[in-house]
C-alpha cells in the first residue's frame, strides 16, 4: 500500500540537529496519520508520500519544513509574582498567545522579578536530519480520520 491522504504510517525515524547531536535514537516506532493532520513535520509527510512498506531515507529539513523559524513575537517576560510556583528554568508551562490560542513556554531565566518566557518550540529555527524507515502503511479507520490521529499500537490511546 502507498503512503496517502488517510494512511497510517508506522516508522521508526533517527534525528540529528545541524551540530551532529542525535537527537532521537529510533528505537520506538511510531504511528502517524498521514496526509495534512499535522502529527508530523511537513518535510516527513512530502518526503514519505507515494512511498511503501520498507522504504528508508534520509531528509535534511530547513526550518520552515521541521519546527518553523523562531519568532522572536513569542519571546515575553511576566512578572514573577504572575509565575506558578515549582516551575524552573528549562520548565515548560502551558499560556495562551495574543489570538487565545493555546501556546507552550520554556522558562528561559528567572531574573529578579522577571520570569523570561520562549514560545517558539525547542529546535525552531534549525536544520535537522531525519533517517527514517517505514515499517508499515495502512488504510486509516473512519474514527482515525475523524480525530485526525493515529490509534491502537504505537499511535495515539484515548
Amino acid at each position: 500500500m502507498k503512503i496517502t491522504k488517510d494512511t497510517v504510517v508506522t516508522l521508526t525515524f533517527k534525528a540529528w540537529d545541524a551540530s551532529g547531536k542525535l537527537l532521537e535514537d529510533g528505537k520506538t516506532p511510531r504511528a502517524y496519520l498521514h496526509g495534512g493532520y499535522h502529527n508530523t513535520l511537513p518535510g516527513i509527510e512530502a518526503a514519505l508520500e507515494g512511498q511503501e512498506k520498507g522504504f528508508s531515507t534520509t531528509v535534511k529539513l530547513q526550518p520552515s519544513l521541521a519546527f518553523g523559524d523562531r519568532d522572536e513575537s513569542l519571546v515575553t517576560t511576566i512578572p514573577k509574582s504572575e509565575f506558578p510556583p515549582g516551575i524552573k528554568v528549562g520548565g515548560q508551562l502551558e499560556g495562551t498567545d495574543d489570538q487565545g490560542r493555546r501556546q507552550v513556554f520554556t522558562v528561559m531565566k528567572i531574573k529578579g522579578p522577571n520570569v523570561h518566557l520562549d514560545g517558539n518550540h525547542p529546535l525552531a529555527g534549525q536544520d535537522l536530519t531525519f533517517s527514517l524507515n517505514v515499517i508499515d502503511v495502512r488504510a486509516a479507520s473512519e474514527e482515525e480520520v475523524a480525530h485526525g490521529h493515529a490509534h491502537g499500537a504505537h499511535g495515539h490511546h484515548h
